[in-house]
């Protein structure tokens, strides 16, 4: 059940409820027909046996009888006996075994050859003749077939009304779950673009469901100011540090040309301008991302050639691998096609490289190896970059996307902002593409990519 839909859910309690009540209504209903059904048929009996009397007279020295004794008006057989019981006028059911001792002014019950009868007599002085007998007999069988006929009728119907009452239920249930459904389709819509500009709007109403719907739509109205002051604030903060950041980089390139500091002056002065450049690249790429979420950022897209541009990239980055202790530098391995187009913004795309590198780097074991691997896929170019750092624990996974996220054990090292992957995944996602990550801890990490083939 819980693998039902609410539709689904509705509906089929709606039909075994309303399938309940009629079959309960239908019983009812025809355990008290039945009962005056028969009470009918005696009463039936008694009328026509009482005005029988009506159609016998004695005429001109002999009886006579009229021909309404003979019509089976409501069923009823009518036949008139003299005093010794034999028959003088009318007929009997067939199969009727008409040996029964009269008893004057009784409805009773009689079985004959398998069937049921209701049988009266009534005892009547005709004028100028004397005493008759009056029978009339109705069968209760051929009563009871009609009643069981309309039984098995029912019978015959109450599927076919069990699936109307299905169809009426669901399209019940659709029709009052549609707003449901577009609330649903809402949340789906802003989780997939992330636009919290979307709204249910389903108008006037005074229901549960309209009331949820305008308190949801309320609601992202808070969400998306808030988000908007976030932005505002990210974005005029970064504008209001990128000047003093500027002027503390270009204090400390003078400062180291002067020849007369000493070693320590000269390492401090060198340290101040290394946090400082750091957090110029934390300020640029905050800039970024705020223009990217307020629809700023623009895309210069141009025919590129992918291969080329990933092997000038790996190439520099091998530069930087190299600057520490050779000892321990990473070396880079590039297996790349050639004549892999795209259509792309090359200044983005040399970022993405270069964030996903230093990522590699940053992040990888002392002289250990990073693997970039760019290739031909079917109708789109497919790539990866491997490495053999400290990995990535699983709970961690889900969240390297997610600015200023510092994992405890794999991102924690000083000069990571928490920013640049975030701009990866933006910068593929703009560009049409894909990116997974899948990584073990002590392992190393492999971003695996694609991009619309251009």
């Amino acid at each position: 059940m819980r693998r039902l839909s609410l539709k689904v859910k509705l509906t089929l309690l709606y039909t075994v409820l309303m399938t309940a009540v009629t079959g309960g209504v239908l019983a009812l209903l025809f355990s008290l027909s039945g009962k005056e059904l028969l009470a009918g048929v005696q009463g039936q009996l008694e009328q026509r046996v009482s005005e029988a009397g009506e159609d016998i007279e004695w005429d001109d020295g002999k009886l006579r009888f009229d021909a309404d004794l003979l019509s089976l008006e409501y069923g009823v057989y009518l036949s008139v006996y003299d005093a010794d019981g034999y028959l003088l006028y009318g007929k009997v059911p067939y199969g009727f075994d008409n040996s029964a001792v009269f008893e004057d002014g009784t409805v009773r019950e009689y079985s004959a050859d398998g069937a049921d009868f209701y049988m009266m007599d009534l005892f009547y002085q005709v004028k100028d003749y004397g005493a008759v007998v009056i029978r009339g007999v109705t069968s209760i069988t051929d009563a009871e077939a009609s009643f069981r006929f309309a039984i098995r009728l029912a019978a015959i119907l109450m599927p076919l009304l069990t699936v109307l009452m299905a169809a009426m239920g669901y399209l019940m249930a659709r029709r009052t779950l549609r707003p449901v459904s577009r609330v649903t389709e809402t949340v789906r819509q802003i989780q997939t673009d992330g636009d919290l500009s979307r709204r249910v709007s389903l108008g006037k109403g005074s229901d549960e469901i309209y009331r949820m719907a305008d308190t949801f739509d309320r609601m992202l109205d808070q969400i998306e100011e808030s988000f908007q002051r976030e932005h505002r604030f990210a974005s005029d903060a970064s504008h209001e540090l990128r000047t003093p950041v500027a002027e503390m980089l270009l204090q400390c390139e003078e400062l180291m040309q002067n020849e007369a500091l000493d070693e320590q002056t000269r390492s401090g002065i060198e340290f101040l301008r290394q946090k400082s450049l750091h957090l110029s690249q934390i300020i640029s790429q905050l800039l970024f991302l705020t223009r990217a979420d307020q629809g700023r950022q623009k895309l210069t897209m141009e025919r590129l050639d992918f291969g080329e541009l990933t092997a000038m990239v790996c190439e520099e980055a091998q530069i930087l691998a190299q600057d520490a202790d050779s000892a321990s530098a990473i070396s880079i391995e590039t297996q790349i096609e050639r004549d892999l187009y795209i259509l792309g913004d090359e200044t983005l795309l040399m970022r993405f490289w270069m964030n996903l590198l230093q990522n590699a780097i940053t992040y990888g074991r002392s002289g250990g190896h990073i693997r970039v691997t760019v290739q031909k896929g079917i109708g789109r170019i497919e790539g990866s970059i491997l490495d053999d750092g400290i990995g990535i624990s699983e709970e961690d996974l889900p969240h390297i996307w997610e600015r200023f996220y510092q994992a405890d054990t794999s991102r924690t090292r000083e000069n990571s902002s928490g920013l640049g992957l975030a701009m990866v995944k933006w910068i593929v996602k703009e560009h049409g593409g894909e990116i997974t990550v899948r990584s073990r801890i002590g392992e190393g990490t492999e971003f695996s990519f694609w991009f619309p083939e251009g």
